[in-house]
Parts: C-alpha cells; sequence; structure tokens
C-alpha cells in the first residue's frame, strides 16, 4: 500500500497514502468524513477486474499527512489533482462517498476535461440544501469541538457509525473504526477531521448559489445511488441534487442507510462497474 508525494501549490510535499488494484480505465474512490481508503475493499473487489482503481486516503484522513490547514473542497480537490499529475493520470472517473462526494463535484467543476464519469454514493453534494445537525453545530464551534473530541473512544465512535447503516453490521462497523485506529484517532486525526467540519461549512453555506449554478452548466454523466433510510444526507437532498445535473441518474436503495456500497455490496457496486466501466478490461 504506497504513499505518494504531491507537488506544486499549498499541497508541496504533502504525502498521500493510496491502495491501487486492477487494470484498466482508470476509476479513483473518494472516502467521506472520517473514512479512508480501506474503506471502499468491497468496491475496489467488484471493480479491478475491470478498472485500475485507485482509493486515496484523503489529506488529514488515513495514513495520509496530516497538516494543519483550511480543509476546505478546494484544498481536497487540489490534492486529487496534483495525485494524478504525479500519476500521470490525463484522465479518470471520479466515485465519492459522502463528503468524498462533494470533493468529486468540486473536482469535476474544476477540471472537467480530466473527468470521464461521477458517481456519487450517499452524496453530499454542495449546492443544495442540506440542515446542520445540532451536533454537527456544536462540535464546530472553537473549544467545545475540542472538548468533545477528547471524550471520543472507539465504543462511542462505533455507536455513531452503528446509526449511519439502515440494520447495522458488526463486521463493517468494526472495520470503519478499528482499521488503523491510533493513526486515526491521535491528536493530529482529530485536528483534521475538526478542521474539516469547521471548514466545509463556508462551500455548503457561503458558496451554495455558486456551485449551483456550475453544477448545471456540467456536462459529465453522473449517477447518484443513495439509500431511502440514510439517516445522515436525508433522500431529499439527493433527488434535489439529481435534478440539478443536466446528464445525472439516480437508483434508490431500499433497505439501506449511509453506506450502499457495504450494506448492498453486490447490488450497488454491480452498479458502479456498469456506470463506470461497461466495457472489459484492455488485454
Amino acid at each position: 500500500m504506497p504513499d505518494i508525494t504531491l507537488r506544486g501549490g499549498e499541497v508541496d510535499g504533502l504525502s498521500l497514502h493510496y491502495v491501487v488494484a486492477g487494470r484498466g480505465p482508470v476509476v479513483v474512490l473518494l472516502h467521506g468524513l472520517g473514512g479512508f481508503a480501506e474503506s471502499w475493499r468491497h468496491t475496489i473487489e467488484a471493480l479491478a477486474p475491470r478498472a485500475t482503481v485507485f482509493a486515496i486516503d484523503l489529506p488529514g484522513f488515513g495514513r495520509s499527512a496530516k497538516p494543519r490547514a483550511a480543509y476546505r473542497l478546494g484544498y481536497f480537490a487540489r490534492a486529487i489533482h496534483a495525485f494524478l499529475e504525479a500519476m500521470g493520470i490525463a484522465r479518470a472517473s471520479l466515485v465519492g462517498h459522502s463528503l468524498g462526494a462533494s470533493v468529486a463535484v468540486t473536482y469535476a467543476l474544476t477540471h472537467p476535461a480530466r473527468v470521464e464519469r461521477v458517481a456519487l454514493v450517499a452524496a453530499l453534494v454542495p449546492g443544495f440544501g442540506f440542515p446542520m445537525s445540532w451536533g454537527y453545530r456544536l462540535i464546530a464551534l472553537p473549544v467545545v469541538g475540542e472538548a468533545l473530541a477528547l471524550c471520543g473512544r472507539a465504543p462511542v465512535y462505533k455507536a455513531a457509525v452503528a446509526r449511519c447503516f439502515h440494520v447495522p453490521r458488526a463486521s463493517e462497523v468494526d472495520f470503519l473504526v478499528e482499521h488503523d485506529y491510533a493513526i486515526r484517532t491521535g491528536a493530529e486525526g482529530r485536528a483534521a477531521w475538526l478542521s474539516t467540519a469547521r471548514h466545509i461549512r463556508a462551500d455548503f453555506l457561503e458558496h451554495r448559489a455558486g456551485y449551483r449554478r456550475a453544477i448545471a452548466t456540467l456536462d459529465l454523466p453522473v449517477l447518484l445511488v443513495h439509500g431511502r433510510q440514510d439517516r445522515a444526507v436525508a433522500p431529499q437532498h439527493a433527488s434535489e441534487a439529481a435534478a440539478g445535473f443536466p446528464r445525472a441518474g439516480l437508483r434508490w436503495v431500499d433497505d439501506c442507510g449511509h453506506f450502499p456500497h457495504l450494506e448492498h455490496a453486490r447490488a450497488v457496486n454491480g452498479w458502479l462497474a456498469e456506470f463506470l466501466i461497461g466495457r472489459p478490461a484492455p488485454r
């Protein structure tokens, strides 16, 4: 599982961890808030027979570097661009889960010529209504967020993750929390998580109108996949977002919460493979 050091601009010298598998058209997988590359393990397995699949630990998460930075959508998108440049990838399809979908959309808007297709799973799409929960508002408060972060322990994290599933699966919940636990929940990881939670508010609130106008001009195929029982991102958000893209399709998953690619792995990852690749890898 390699790392790469990015070059150029504000991400110069930043180390990114990633997982790569398969051979064929390039697909890049972007995790959500608090996630990590290996959380895509079922999707990687489904896509790798027909594609070159990269799953990235976004800056501040997983094993990637966690600098003191304003973690905004633009910052993440610039890191993705530097990654593609460093790997010599001219064009790729993007798949984003939750906040990772916001990053995928931001990159597609700023570099449309580098993107073939965009798949958004349980997506949080900037430009469309998303009410901030009281818990999120508390975390965003200075000092209060740091105090709450210090209270975090594995059982607390597991309870929070389990609520995001329609029917929690202990094996999946355990993996999402326990994988690289010490690295992800250390002081640097907590600081990066809080910085992300705080700084992206501007993207969703202050820049909503600009995102919405730009999305209406994005001439790329887009697929949204959303659970009907998603508590983290309301299904109404998915409906509104799908209507805002010129070339979007929306597939609903019944009896499903915020992790369609884990809760209904075979069906959802099959849809992703069909949408993103739909053709055999070159021999």
